[in-house]
């Protein structure tokens, strides 16, 4: 069965490299993945998938029934661009102003595609059903709860995704058991002073140096108030306020983003958030609003799940290929799919093989892929189903 994987992943290569590239020039943001939706949705009916439309506006979710009963496993890519302009000049570069895949949605959507291929080839000797699930919106809003809520996980007993991972080559993949991915949360703070003019500050009050006093504080909560032992990333980006050089702000809105690892943690670090902004502007005489909102929580590998992928990537690849995953400090929200379900997000090497565009990692406007991770991706996610299933 292994050399048969192999052989139709790489019959399958060209129809891969097409499909990813035609993806990639015409990218659609969260939610509005129309065409997208399309392309996914007319390959699934032409395999003699059952097929569901305009899950979570945007989403597809294909039913592959085996010949004989059994689990039922599902594998999950995510279908949305970013809002970023492709600076790259091949041609499969972007079509669309202002719109790139830069974190390689377009590659998991095809690798998926291509495992609902092979699988439905071989429909007749699983024992058990594969829904091959295709998600809008995870680089924001987040289409993995609304798709979960519409009922996509009922009966599921297992779900696998996958992720680009360019810094390492084809060939390596990259599977842990545990947390692997930190929640992301977001909080935007609004300061509120009195405005005024510049020359006459003390008949005014500043929500500058105000809002740079919480700035410097909210930077402290990690460095003291963290044990040291634990991880946490708080980070502001973006400060706005103010109108003209001679006139005070009467008010500066901050945004931030925080990561973690630790449930706990996570809990206890808005009270600490808001405490220190309370204390800062109380001092000035100054007012508030702080909107905290949990966003994607930690992706936890669940470790029969982990096992088993390390176990088909050795298989596949070799000992020294399958890589233990360092926790990366970024967001993902097949989180939601795992809090659910038993299952495992692997990463796949794909470092571009030209020496100018291998140092561009995801979200950069000219990041790009070696395409040979594709049908790499589609024997992984194809291995790991029959194994799944067959036990």
């Amino acid at each position: 069965m292994k050399e048969w994987i192999a052989q139709k992943a790489q019959e399958l290569y060209p129809k891969l490299v097409e499909t990813r590239r035609d993806l990639h020039r015409h990218p659609e943001l969260g939610y509005e993945e129309v065409r997208t939706s399309r392309i996914v949705a007319d390959w699934l009916t032409e395999l003699g998938l059952e097929v569901q439309t305009g899950i979570a506006r945007t989403g597809v979710v294909g039913r592959l029934r085996g010949g004989r009963p059994g689990k039922t496993v599902a594998l999950r890519a995510d279908l949305d661009a970013l809002p970023i302009q492709d600076l790259k000049t091949c041609d499969y570069a972007s079509q669309v102003p202002g719109k790139m895949h830069a974190c390689g949605h377009d590659a998991h959507t095809t690798i998926v595609l291509g495992a609902a291929t092979m699988l439905s080839e071989l429909r007749e000797q699983l024992a058990g059903d594969v829904l091959f699930i295709f998600q809008p919106a995870e680089e924001g809003p987040g289409g993995a709860a609304p798709m979960i809520e519409a009922g996509v996980l009922d009966g599921v007993d297992m779900a696998f995704g996958i992720h680009m991972a360019p810094v390492a080559p084809v060939g390596i993949v990259g599977v842990s058991p545990g947390p692997v991915m930190a929640s992301a949360d977001e909080f935007r703070v609004t300061i509120r002073g009195i405005g005024g003019h510049a020359a006459y500050p003390h008949m005014a009050l500043d929500a500058i140096p105000i809002a740079a006093q919480v700035v410097i504080a909210l930077q402290q909560i990690v460095s003291r108030a963290v044990d040291p032992a634990q991880t946490a990333v708080l980070s502001i980006g973006t400060i706005q306020g103010g109108t003209k050089s001679n006139v005070i702000a009467d008010s500066v809105e901050l945004t931030g983003t925080v990561r973690t690892f630790d449930p706990l943690l996570r809990e206890e670090l808005p009270k600490r958030i808001d405490s220190i902004i309370g204390g800062i502007t109380a001092g000035f005489g100054a007012e508030y609003e702080l909107d905290y909102q949990f966003k994607y929580p930690v992706l936890i590998n669940h470790v029969e799940a982990a096992s088993l992928m390390r176990e088909v990537g050795v298989e596949l690849l070799g000992e020294g290929r399958v890589l233990d995953v360092p926790p990366q400090m970024s967001g993902e929200d097949f989180a939601y799919f795992l809090q659910k379900v038993p299952g495992c997000f692997t990463f796949l090497g794909c470092k571009h093989p030209e020496p100018l565009v291998a140092d561009y990692n995801v979200h950069h406007p000219a990041f790009d892929i070696d395409e040979r991770v594709l049908p790499l991706g589609v024997q992984l996610l194809t291995a790991g189903v029959l194994t799944y299933l067959s036990r």
